[in-house]
């Protein structure tokens, strides 16, 4: 059972696909984390020795993951909002934010369809 950055990786896969379970770490920078260490890229996660498991997580710990990514882009919005740009704009409004248009679909962003009612409430007899 490897644990790094707090993420438990799951041991039957290959180790190049296992690290793609912490947040922040994709396929490309897996292998050339691996590459950098001289790992072989087939060997199982519950199979690393112990050397190659403490490199490994001194090596990742040098990237921006987990809880650090999570901040550091939510800080950017942030940034983008507080300086009045058109991206913060979008973000505030929850509209797509990278020119997409936004009449007749983004329904994944905006959420669901609201049509029908006027949006008045009903007082209803007690």
């Amino acid at each position: 059972m490897l644990r790094i950055s707090g993420v438990v990786l799951p041991g039957n896969k290959r180790i190049e696909i296992a690290l793609t379970a912490i947040k922040g770490i994709g396929r490309p920078l897996s292998g050339r984390i691996l590459k950098e260490l001289s790992i072989n890229f087939d060997t199982k996660a519950d199979k690393l020795s112990e050397p190659d498991q403490a490199r490994l997580r001194a090596r990742v710990e040098k990237e921006l993951t987990e809880g650090e990514l999570v901040r550091k882009v939510s800080m950017d919005i942030k940034r983008l909002q507080d300086i009045g740009t058109w991206r913060g704009y979008r973000h505030r409004r929850k509209l797509p934010v990278r020119g997409q248009t936004s009449r007749r679909n983004a329904r994944t962003k905006r959420g669901k369809k609201k049509t029908g009612t006027s949006g008045r409430t009903m007082l209803t007899k007690t």
